[in-house]
């Protein structure tokens, strides 16, 4: 697959990687030189220095026999260009753009978004993605990590294990045994730095951080099981009105369970702006790092603290602070993965990583033949793939015992219609089924192998 990625950023250095690291030719255009030197010195793809909106400039990125083009600049504009131009001049057949403007994803201007109009197949949005990934963290607030897959039927969960987890010290093979009809399955543990797949002679020790895949209607239970409480928050304090704070605080108001809210913005006119934008929620104007705001913001009595500012630094020290003024969960919005060492010892409990959101979108809508979505963990340390097995996939037919995945990838899940089965060595995959795959990064092109029967870009 012959792809053009353009902006040599965080996002496009990272879809650069993943494709570029699965034999795609992958071309990156950015306007910045140092940046195209940097990519392509670091990875094997090609570059191009120049605007990606411009014609020519794509002409030379091989736009004219590409199946793909990715704009994922810091200008939405540029990005939205850029595919109208692939799609008019060039006829590239798929064309995805980032758009960061609220304006531009209202629904009442969808039409132009119609191949006639702006010809572009899927729109990401970092902000929203970001806000659905937030809503998910409060959904399970004892959980560093989560995400949705099979229509929201299956969950991966990720549990730092505290000293009072009642199964430490157990082999994964015997936690099986002892809860059989226990809808989940560790597929991955981090000891200090290092991220491997889970298997079934791995003891956990206090201080690893687990991924877990699991049946949506077995998170209390599993969360129990390993010592986590399954609360959820009432009371929630955001720091940040931007893009994203609005977005989690509009979802929280369409809630059924209505959870108190309130939003503290540095930017008075930012806050005047939230103010007007939202019904139930009281937005505060302050900095959300003085211990005078956030008491007045009633710190003490909040379950959840988030901060989503557009600065790393201010979301950090807000949690540290928040946590200790008393607040039983502190979410960080971190785009710099350098800084995520730092959450634990300033007793942050969780973040959301925009890049990694946003690169998981998008490679959610890049994929061969009938993987439907991608997780990215970590670093790209590893991936959690969902796909559906079709009639001529190696697998179908088989047990998983006879699978032959490579070492470092695992079956999670296996959804069957409308049931989630945790695999056994004897469960039969058969055409149509789901799986959820673990796969350490360097096993990923071999899993995906396993469901790829052609190229099929729609």
């Amino acid at each position: 697959m012959k792809v053009i990625v353009c902006g040599a950023g965080q996002v496009g250095w990272q879809i650069a990687r993943h494709l570029s690291s699965e034999n795609n030719d992958v071309t990156v255009v950015d306007n910045d030189p140092a940046l195209v030197r940097r990519i392509t010195d670091s990875l094997d793809v090609g570059g191009v220095t120049g605007f990606a909106s411009l014609p020519d400039v794509l002409e030379q990125a091989g736009a004219r026999d590409s199946d793909m083009i990715i704009a994922a600049t810091f200008s939405d504009e540029v990005n939205m260009i850029a595919c109208q131009v692939a799609h008019s001049v060039f006829k590239v057949p798929r064309k995805i753009a980032r758009v960061r403007a609220q304006s531009y994803l209202d629904p009442k201007w969808a039409d132009i978004y119609r191949q006639d109009h702006m010809p572009i197949d899927v729109i990401i949005s970092p902000e929203r993605e970001v806000a659905n990934a937030a809503m998910q963290r409060l959904a399970a607030p004892s959980a560093f990590d989560i995400q949705s897959f099979a229509d929201g039927k299956v969950q991966l969960i990720g549990l730092t294990l505290d000293e009072n987890c009642p199964v430490l010290n157990t082999p994964l093979r015997q936690l099986t045994e002892l809860f059989s009809t226990l809808k989940a399955y560790v597929v991955g543990v981090r000891s200090g730095t290092k991220l491997r797949a889970a298997f079934s002679d791995d003891q956990l020790f206090a201080g690893d951080q687990i991924y877990v895949v699991t049946d949506e209607g077995d998170i209390p239970r599993m969360l129990e099981i390993f010592g986590k409480s399954t609360q959820v928050g009432k009371r929630n304090l955001i720091v940040g009105a931007g893009n994203v704070g609005l977005s989690v605080a509009s979802a929280l108001e369409a809630l059924p369970s209505r959870p108190r809210t309130k939003i503290v913005e540095r930017d008075r006119a930012r806050a005047e702006f939230a103010a007007d934008k939202l019904d139930r929620t009281i937005v505060l104007h302050g900095d959300g790092l003085s211990i005078d705001m956030l008491e007045e913001a009633g710190i003490t009595s909040t379950d959840a603290f988030m901060a989503v500012t557009d600065d790393d630094k201010t979301n950090l020290l807000s949690c540290a602070r928040a946590k200790t003024m008393g607040a039983p969960l502190t979410v960080c919005l971190i785009n710099d993965p350098s800084l995520v060492p730092l959450m634990k010892p300033l007793g942050v409990d969780a973040y959301i990583n925009p890049r990694a959101t946003t690169v998981s979108s998008i490679l959610r809508h890049v994929r061969h033949g009938r993987v439907r979505a991608v997780y990215s963990i970590g670093d790209a340390e590893a991936e959690v793939i969902e796909a559906q097995v079709l009639s001529t996939s190696p697998i179908a037919g088989k047990r998983v015992r006879d699978t032959n995945l490579p070492e470092g990838a695992m079956i999670g899940a296996v959804v069957k219609g409308k049931q989630v089965v945790i695999p056994r060595s004897d469960t039969l995959i058969e055409e149509t089924d789901v799986l959820i795959v673990f796969a350490m990064a360097r096993q990923v092109p071999q899993v995906e192998q396993l469901f790829r029967v052609s190229i099929d870009f729609f």
